[in-house]
């Protein structure tokens, strides 16, 4: 029987020696793993949904699909190769966004805003 892995919280997917590796393909558990963006109906910016480990990448979009916009959730969907994200760490939160904290000039607070200008 198969190990089963539950890696990228997207369910269990089978990573034991015996799964099948299909017609030359690498075995599931070598493939590579991806973050899925979500951009809704309503929403006007992607947004980050899960991952799941495909083939390649076109794969990758049709299972993006299946999984996270069953229920027609979506307009458009960025499939991207966890390899390929670099992100800061949570622990150089300090150093990394600190410097913008002396920098008033960057807040509204020294302009003054007409009465015609809408939204703001």
């Amino acid at each position: 029987m198969s190990d089963l892995t539950a890696e990228g919280g997207h369910g269990a997917v089978p990573t034991g020696p015996e799964v099948p590796t299909g017609t030359g393909k690498a075995a599931r558990r070598d493939w590579p793993l991806y973050e899925v963006f979500v951009r809704g109906k309503r929403g006007l910016n992607h947004v980050h949904v899960g991952s799941l480990h495909a083939p390649d990448d076109e794969m990758a979009v049709h299972a993006a699909r299946d999984l996270y916009t069953r229920r027609n959730e979506g307009v458009s969907i960025w499939v991207v190769k966890a390899t390929h994200i670099t992100a800061s760490s949570p622990d150089e939160k300090d150093p990394m966004f600190a410097p913008s904290g002396d920098k008033v000039y960057r807040h509204p607070t020294f302009y003054e805003i007409p009465d015609d200008v809408p939204h703001i």
